[in-house]
C-alpha cells in the first residue's frame, strides 16, 4: 500500500510570506520571479568531500534516465556505508552515552517526504525514511517506533559503533568536556545532503547524518526536519543544509532558500540571504558553521556559508564530479 502525502503546496504562499517579513533580510531589490527554463540536466550536487563518492553512485542512476528520487537515495546510501566517515551512518560518532543514533529525511518532486530521527542499529536510515514516505500516512518516525517500523519493513539490525568511534568517545569522556559543538570544518566533512535534477526535469533531495558527536542522548538536529535540513519544490528548486543544526532549525533554513529562489534569486544568492537570516537569529554566529546548497529548476547550482572552508561536489554533463568551494561571510 502506498499513501502519498504532500508536505506543503506553497504556490500561493508568496504574498503571505512576504507579509511575514520573508524578504526583510534582502540587500537588493528582488529580481524577476519568472520561472527558469530547464537547461542543465541531469545534475546532482552534495555537501562536502564525501559527496564525490555519493555523487558517483547517484550519477549511475541519473545517467541511465533514472529518477532523482532513486539517485539521491542511492547516493547517500554510499556515505552511510562508509565507516571512515565519522558523521554519517556506520562509523558515526556516538552521543555522550556511547550510542550511535541516526537521522535522515527524503523528499520527492511531488512534495511527498519521509523522515526518521534518533534511529539506532540500522545502516541505512535514508531508506527507512523513504519507506515512511511511501508506506505510511506519516512524515516522521522516531526512536523505538522508527526501529520497530524498520524491522517490520525487513531492515536488519547491526552494530554501528566502530572501534575507532568508540575510542574517540572514550577519549572525549576522559577530557571531561561538556562542549558538543565541533570545531569549525575541523574534519572537512559533516552531514551529507544531496539534491538532484533528473532527465525528466524533476527534483528530489536526501539528507542523512549521525548528528553532533557527544550530543545529549535524544538530541535531534536539522537533518531529518523537512524545511530545515532539506526542502524540495519541483516548481522552483531544492536546498539542503550542513553545519550546526540548531541554528538551521531556528531559521527554517532550506525552506527559506527555496522561497528566495521562488522570488527569482539565483541559488547562490538565495543561500547567501538564508545565511544572513541565520546570522540574525544567532548572536554566536561567529562560533559556528552553517552552509546551504541549492539547485534550481534550470539546473543552476550555488552555495553560501558562514565560515570559509565549506565545499560541495558537482556532477553533470559538463563536470564529472568536481569539488566547488562555497563563498562565505567570513
Amino acid at each position: 500500500m502506498t499513501n502519498r502525502r504532500h508536505f506543503l503546496k506553497i504556490g500561493g504562499l508568496s504574498s503571505l510570506l512576504a507579509a511575514m517579513g520573508l524578504s526583510s533580510c534582502e540587500t537588493e531589490k528582488n529580481p524577476t520571479s519568472e520561472k527558469p527554463k530547464v537547461q542543465n540536466k541531469p545534475i546532482v550536487i552534495s555537501t562536502w568531500e564525501h559527496g564525490i563518492e555519493a555523487n558517483a553512485s547517484a550519477w549511475e542512476v541519473l545517467s541511465k534516465g533514472g529518477s532523482a528520487l532513486d539517485a539521491v537515495e542511492q547516493g547517500v546510501r554510499t556515505t552511510e556505508s562508509d565507516p571512515k566517515i565519522s558523521t554519517v551512518g556506520i562509523g558515526g560518532r556516538p552521543d555522550r552515552n556511547g550510542v550511535v543514533s541516526l537521522d535522515a529525511c527524503i523528499m520527492n518532486e511531488e512534495g511527498d517526504c519521509g523522515s526518521v530521527a534518533f534511529l539506532q542499529n540500522i545502516e541505512h536510515p535514508i531508506s527507512v525514511a523513504r519507506k515512511v514516505m511511501e508506506e505510511t500516512q506519516h512524515v516522521m518516525l522516531v526512536g523505538q517506533g522508527a526501529l520497530d517500523f524498520a524491522k517490520e519493513q525487513g531492515f536488519e539490525e547491526k552494530n554501528l559503533l566502530t572501534e575507532e568511534a568508540e575510542a574517540d568517545w572514550k577519549k572525549w569522556l576522559e577530557s571531561n568536556s561538556q562542549d558538543v559543538r565541533p570545531e569549525i570544518n575541523v574534519e572537512n566533512h559533516d552531514t551529507i545532503g544531496m539534491v538532484a535534477l533528473d532527465e525528466a526535469g524533476n527534483l528530489s533531495g536526501a539528507c542523512t547524518t549521525s548528528g553532533a558527536a557527544w550530543k545529549l542522548h535524544g538530541r535531534v538536529g536539522d537533518s531529518p526536519i523537512i524545511g530545515a535540513g532539506l526542502y524540495v519544490d519541483n516548481e522552483v528548486g531544492a536546498a539542503t543544509a550542513t553545519g550546526w543544526g540548531e541554528a538551521v532549525i531556528r531559521a527554517v533554513g532550506c525552506f527559506l532558500v527555496v522561497e528566495f529562489m521562488r522570488q527569482g534569486h539565483s541559488p547562490e544568492d538565495a543561500c547567501r540571504l538564508a545565511v544572513e537570516r541565520v546570522i540574525s537569529k544567532n548572536p554566536d554566529w561567529k562560533e559556528i558553521q552553517v552552509g546551504f546548497l541549492a539547485l534550481n529548476k534550470a539546473g543552476e547550482h550555488g552555495s553560501y556559508c558562514i565560515q570559509t572552508g565549506f565545499d560541495y561536489a558537482l556532477y553533470d554533463q559538463q563536470n564529472e564530479n568536481v569539488m566547488i568551494k562555497a563563498k562565505s561571510r567570513i
